[in-house]
């Protein structure tokens, strides 16, 4: 995991009140441009949201003859210990090398990171059983549905290494914030900044959602390059508490 503390509830507030779209905006200002996972879907739309600290895995492509259902029958499996491993509150990140042919896994372990308080759970491949996984008031996202056992494609071989998912790195205490979407990584170093900023970005855009609604221009307005744009949104801001 990262070498820096946890992040505290109020950062993880901040980042889930606010939209990726200005999270990922907030990112490229500091010219991150490779932060989102692209092709991931919530599962659940209703139960989308969440916050946590990357906790990841790793596959390779599978070899035959290290891979046979057997594998299971080990309980260091590095599949297995890794769902048992995952700390409450952070985010289960699979590297399934964007192939979805094979799930990355199925209803059972996602119940089981479910209830073990596991803040949700990403794959750039596929889950089987994703009708059920659907059903469950938990965070899960995936590029498509996948019936054969990850064992015909993937091979579970590191717990808790720097990723790829999603053409996006993903390195242990990252931040993972999910929502309708989809998932984009914070370096956790620049949690505290990126989640202080998104709030702000937030407040002035939707004191602008509110002036375009009332049929006021885009222009000076978005970006704020009028004075006056300021004077009113400092004035919104006192009226709203914000």
């Amino acid at each position: 995991m990262s070498e820096l503390p946890p992040i505290g509830d109020e950062v993880k507030a901040q980042l889930g009140r606010v939209c990726l779209a200005t999270i990922a905006t907030e990112l490229f200002n500091r010219g991150l441009r490779n932060c989102f996972l692209y092709g991931l879907a919530p599962l659940n739309r209703a139960h989308c949201r969440f916050v946590g600290e990357a906790f990841t895995l790793r596959y390779i492509p599978a070899r035959e003859d290290l891979n046979m259902l057997a594998v299971f029958q080990d309980r260091a499996h590095p599949q297995r210990k890794a769902i048992e491993d995952c700390p409450p509150g952070a985010v289960f990140v699979i590297d399934s090398r964007k192939d979805p042919r094979a799930a990355s896994a199925g209803a059972i372990l996602v119940s089981r990171l479910m209830k073990r308080g596991v803040a949700g759970v990403v794959t750039d491949g596929g889950f089987r059983d994703s009708p059920e996984i659907a059903k469950l008031p938990f965070p899960a996202y995936h590029h498509r549905p996948a019936a054969p056992t990850n064992l015909t494609i993937h091979q579970a071989l590191d717990i808790n290494v720097p990723i790829g998912c999603g053409d996006a790195p993903v390195f242990p205490g990252d931040v993972v914030v999910g929502d309708a979407e989809g998932v984009v990584i914070v370096p956790r170093h620049l949690a505290e900044e990126i989640a202080n900023e998104a709030t702000e970005m937030t407040a002035f855009e939707d004191f602008v959602a509110e002036e375009v609604m009332k049929g006021r221009s885009i222009l000076g307005l978005y970006p704020a390059t009028d004075e006056q744009t300021i004077r009113d949104f400092t004035a919104w801001r006192a009226a709203h508490g914000r």
